[in-house]
């Protein structure tokens, strides 16, 4: 039966409709599914509003990353009322470690700032704890290693042996060296070691500044070794043993802080946007128990984060014996 025009008017009309919600339902969803994200990668939500304890975790190598720095100048900026900066890293590079040194000493500028030591605060980890007012580490824990380095392979000798030479044509003896194919002259060399003593001059100066060292108490702690949290305290490189209770309990005997607020994680939104779209899509959806999709998520989020290290470095390496 064929239908009449009023008919067809209603069933246009029903299917415009239609069109109309579906949409609007899988915008809402999609809102749903950010904000949960947001929420639960601990950067967003009501925890971040009210009075707390932030949490920043450096872990492994520091690069002085974006996101490490923005998330550090959103806690500066917050409600929180301390911080506390949870370090287990060997260091890194030593452009990354002064960013983020600067960064921590912003926040401490505002609000009152502790480090604890779980594992390691090396290198450019120590210069992160002591951007802090006060230094926490357990007995065992690994502290110092003040030093700077610049390394590279030189694999001249093994062209040599095969029959391979490198021919460079460069505006000046000194434009890319030092250059790993090729001998290192005195003067690449010389040059280096300036950049290195610098850096080393800057951090010994940093040092003795923030922990309070006289010369004698500088040249005990700056060889390059790592100390134990133990050690660290009678050398002034740690204030006290412990852990996260201690940080708190100086934080409310010592700086005021109110006694029994919250304690918030603030974590690093995803390296490849700064609004951790892979995160934020990730948690929401698995919120919703589309675990699969997040998994395929999280896994393209896992494939944008490499990273290497250039330049001057402050980091502590474990050298093993032959």
């Amino acid at each position: 039966m064929p239908l009449s025009s009023d008919q067809l008017v209603d069933r246009r009309r029903l299917q415009r409709r239609l069109t109309f919600w579906r949409a609007a339902a899988f915008v809402i969803l999609a809102i749903v599914v950010l904000a949960a994200g947001w929420r639960l990668s601990g950067r967003g939500g009501a925890s971040s509003l009210v009075p707390h304890i932030a949490r920043v975790s450096i872990d492994g190598i520091i690069t002085g990353d974006r996101d490490t720095i923005k998330l550090l100048h959103d806690v500066e900026t917050s409600n929180a009322k301390a911080a506390i900066i949870s370090i287990d890293s060997p260091g890194g590079t030593t452009a990354g470690a002064e960013r983020l040194y600067e960064a921590i000493r912003r926040v401490a500028a505002k609000k009152p700032t502790v480090a604890v030591v779980r594992g390691l605060a090396a290198s450019g980890g120590y210069i992160a704890a002591i951007g802090t007012d006060h230094i926490v580490a357990q007995g065992t824990s690994l502290v110092g290693s003040i030093g700077v380095l610049f390394q590279f392979p030189n694999v001249s000798k093994v062209l040599d042996t095969i029959g391979v030479k490198v021919e460079t044509i460069k505006s000046s003896p000194l434009k890319a060296s030092p250059n790993g194919l090729e001998p290192t002259s005195p003067e690449a060399h010389a040059a280096i070691a300036a950049l290195v003593a610098d850096s080393y001059d800057w951090f010994k100066t940093l040092v003795k500044e923030r922990r309070n060292l006289d010369d004698a108490g500088l040249v005990a702690v700056s060889d390059g070794r790592v100390f134990t949290g133990r050690q660290g305290v009678g050398l002034h490189l740690v204030d006290g043993l412990g852990e996260e209770r201690e940080a708190i309990q100086y934080l409310e005997t010592s700086r005021g802080v109110a006694k029994n607020l919250p304690v918030v994680d603030w974590k690093r939104s995803a390296p490849f946007s700064g609004f951790g779209l892979f995160n934020a899509v990730a948690g929401g959806a698995r919120m919703l128990g589309l675990t699969a999709f997040a998994d395929v998520i999280e896994q393209a989020g896992r494939l944008t984060e490499g990273k290497s290290l250039d330049g001057l470095l402050t980091i502590w390496q474990a050298q093993l014996a032959d």
